[in-house]
């Protein structure tokens, strides 16, 4: 019976190659990650092989830092294919803001010399594309809190829930102190951030001409320091990024040069220093790349 049942293993394992290709992973992943200072979290989905998948801690809460600012803009694309506003509309850029709490105004620092153009068109107009953008390439606070003003974050959490991700929180605007004081945060998992991506990735999240055109948003992501920093040049990521104190994420789409396609999710806590972080995650993309390279080789 042992010798059968070793046979039968051997044999699935030749017809399924994934089932190496996962052990392989979660192996290399889980030996470097056990050996790095801070908590991790990974979530990985091959797009064109189903049974290629693995992840790590994927439902463990963590501070969402600005990957919040994926569901945000799939909440604005949704309302605009509702008919609700044109992305082409344009709002003023005004740096006031209500907390959570209370109610009480609150402005952000703006930074006239920093990555973000909105930081110094205060008083100026913009289109609620370009603000979007900005929020997703150059991870512009301004843009995301005058956008949240818009759409909710109440209502942005609950398209989440459609969409089957059922941990991630969005629960204020960014910088809303009174609501941090009051341990008022946005949370999310590297399941939930999977669930999306994918979602994203398959044209499923909102249509497949909307969802596209997210896409391309997060191609243009200006902060590319993790999972591309892992990657050859020409490989082609659409991600989004999200740091604190402490805290280092990144959440993407992967296209590989020889036509694979995978969905990565990094997170990371309780970091003595965010280096550490963005060089894990700059590891593990790494580690994966080399994974399906071996895989192509073999033809697999």
């Amino acid at each position: 019976m042992t010798a059968q049942i070793l046979l039968f293993a051997f044999v699935f394992i030749l017809q399924n190659p994934s089932v190496t290709d996962v052990q392989q992973l979660a192996t290399e992943v889980e030996t470097y990650l056990a050996e790095r200072d801070g908590t991790y979290a990974v979530w990985f989905q091959h797009l064109d092989d189903p049974d290629f998948h693995f992840s790590m801690n994927e439902d463990a809460l963590f501070h969402a830092a600005s990957t919040m600012k994926t569901p945000v803009m799939i909440e604005l694309f949704r309302r605009a294919e509702l008919g609700e506003f044109d992305l082409e509309d344009s709002i003023k850029i005004e740096n006031r803001f209500y907390s959570i709490v209370d109610g009480s105004e609150f402005q952000l620092n703006l930074n006239p010399d920093g990555n973000d153009p909105f930081e110094r068109m205060e008083g100026e107009t913009a289109t609620l594309w370009d603000l979007n953008h900005a929020m997703i390439t150059y991870s512009s606070n301004i843009a995301t809190n005058l956008i949240m003003q818009l759409t909710g974050a109440e209502e942005i959490t609950q398209t989440m829930r459609n969409l089957g991700a059922d941990k991630i929180e969005v629960r204020r605007g960014l910088f809303d102190m009174k609501a941090f004081e009051a341990g008022i945060n946005n949370e999310t998992t590297a399941g939930d951030l999977g669930i999306i991506f994918e979602k994203i990735a398959r044209g499923t999240a909102v249509s497949p001409q909307v969802d596209e055109n997210m896409v391309e948003v997060l191609k243009d992501q200006f902060y590319r320091d993790i999972i591309p920093a892992g990657l050859p040049g020409e490989a082609v990521v659409a991600n989004k990024t999200g740091s604190i104190s402490g805290v280092v994420h990144d959440s993407g789409i992967v296209w590989l040069p020889d036509g694979q396609r995978y969905v990565l999710i990094f997170l990371s806590k309780n970091l003595p220093e965010n280096r550490l972080g963005t060089e894990a995650g700059s590891r593990v993309s790494r580690i994966i790349y080399e994974i399906l390279s071996k895989r192509d080789d073999e033809g697999e």
